[in-house]
């Protein structure tokens, strides 16, 4: 058992102790089976992390009025931009796509597949009324989720790089 096992190990049973008597035996089981290194990291692993749920659950004994005073738990949001913040994306056209949108409308949705230069591959709605992309077609891409299509949270920009601006026809 390499050292990192035995520290890990040790960590374990120290912060455990005698409160969790269900997991000690555990614990001293997968210690003397050498070759289960993987699943003793895991092991320890996840009576830590139900150690720290209850002291998340008991709240160590506070009032409410003192979590008020210490203003409590901040709530962490992810963040909801799909281009990572930024305001723009320029990608690569994989394919062309038709989406169907939700229940009470009817009319498909143009979209692509794109690969941003963030890494992310994702669906494009492309606005407007006919285009020509196709695959290796380069793309602006915005953040603007299309609300009746369900997966797509950008659009793509007309008018820059190989997306053309809708083209007005003569009544």
């Amino acid at each position: 058992m390499n050292i990192l096992a035995r520290s890990i190990v040790g960590v374990a049973r120290s912060c455990l102790g005698n409160s969790i008597e269900g997991t000690r035996p555990h614990l001293t089981r997968l210690c003397m089976n050498p070759g289960s290194q993987g699943s003793l990291v895991n092991a320890a692993r996840s009576c830590l992390g139900n150690l720290f749920q209850g002291f998340e659950q008991i709240r160590l004994g506070s009032t409410l009025s003192q979590l008020h005073r210490k203003k409590g738990y901040k709530k962490f949001r992810k963040n909801k931009n799909p281009l990572d913040g930024k305001p723009f994306a320029k990608g690569i056209v994989l394919k062309t796509v038709i989406r169907k949108p939700k229940k009470p409308n009817s009319a498909n949705r143009k979209c692509v597949v794109v690969r941003l230069s963030t890494g992310k591959e994702m669906t494009a709605y492309i606005p407007g009324i006919g285009h020509n992309l196709q695959e290796h077609n380069v793309v602006l891409c915005r953040v603007g989720r299309v609300q009746d299509t369900p997966g797509i949270k950008i659009k793509c920009v007309r008018g820059k790089y190989d997306l053309p601006h809708v083209i007005k026809k003569p009544q």
